[in-house]
């Protein structure tokens, strides 16, 4: 197998505006679009625990991944780099993960403005990982690291990292952003000796408390059951580690969202607030939930314009 520095080169000599058919740096069990420069296994010398899981990964109809056996990164690259990176998590309510929805539009849409985007395949708790909860944030934490080791490499500024995440996605990115140190996993190789921080975390319509009476979510009931205590479903709100490590946050949210309470992004805010972590936050007339990077003719259409500014002030995109 070639190594991964050759490989990643090999898919920088082929990038260009169309972007290159799909490399794979392992065999995979998910297909990468058409639009993905390569895959990127997070785990070389096994999932923590050198765990596996029977089956293959799965697709429904309308794009959304399921039944994750090889968490790992799908690369876009952009025709011109900026030097930036997004890594970028679909929502899904850890039971299946948006991709042609929300991560796929989100990559396409970073790399046109040259920023490489990563698209996390993560693990879903339900499918039965001994790591349980943890087993999105490990592989939200090795992403980190992973594209932080490859910086040098690609050409990205280790300082220049966006965490985007949408619905359950948005919880995954908060909580990673919010906790960069917590070990969630024994390290494996000198890739995790680096650092799990991100500059910048964007959260699209998110699930951030999972404390009542904000608690109707699948990502409260997959993550810590129907009958949580209220130390758990502490420890599960991102709000609960908002502090000065946390980064510039960005977030949306639609004043008629049905599945993640529009309560989420005001204790998002307060908690930000408190501890003096800038926030800019965006609140839709109308919009729902799950309008990814939005749809024409809605008020959510407008948000990726307000993104896109936020992204210049972070240095981001340029």
């Amino acid at each position: 197998m070639m190594k991964r520095r050759t490989l990643i080169r090999h898919v920088l000599a082929c990038s260009a505006l169309a972007f290159a058919p799909p490399l794979r740096f392992a065999a995979a069990q998910t297909t990468a679009p058409a639009s993905a420069g390569a895959t990127l296994p997070l785990w070389d010398r096994g999932i923590p625990g050198n765990e596996t899981i029977g089956g293959t990964s799965e697709r429904s109809a309308k794009g959304a991944l399921s039944h994750v056996v090889t968490p790992m990164l799908e690369v876009f690259l952009p025709a011109r780099p900026n030097g930036s990176a997004a890594l970028i998590a679909g929502g899904g309510g850890y039971k299946r993960i948006q991709m042609e929805s929300e991560a796929y539009p989100a990559a396409r849409w970073l790399a046109q403005r040259g920023v490489t985007a990563f698209v996390l395949d993560y693990r879903l708790p339900g499918d039965g990982w001994a790591a349980g909860p943890l087993a999105p944030l490990q592989d939200a934490q090795r992403a980190i690291r992973l594209i932080r080791a490859n910086a040098q490499v690609v050409g990205l500024d280790p300082a220049r990292l966006l965490a985007l995440g949408f619905s359950a996605g948005g919880h995954l990115m908060g909580m990673a952003a919010a906790r960069p140190d917590f070990a969630s996993y024994p390290p494996q190789d000198d890739i995790d000796k680096l650092s799990a921080r991100v500059s910048a975390a964007a959260l699209i319509y998110p699930v951030v408390t999972l404390r009542a009476p904000y608690d109707r979510t699948s990502t409260r009931r997959v993550l810590i059951g129907p009958h949580p205590s209220a130390r758990e479903s502490a420890d599960w709100s991102v709000d609960t580690w908002i502090g000065k490590q946390m980064p510039p946050l960005f977030a949306v949210q639609a004043q008629d969202d049905p599945i993640a309470d529009p309560a989420n992004i005001t204790i998002l805010s307060q908690a930000a607030g408190q501890a003096g972590v800038p926030i800019e936050t965006h609140r839709l007339s109308t919009g729902g939930h799950g309008f990814g990077m939005g749809k024409a003719g809605s008020p959510s259409a407008e948000w990726p314009m307000w993104f896109e500014h936020w992204l210049r002030e972070h240095g981001l995109v340029a």
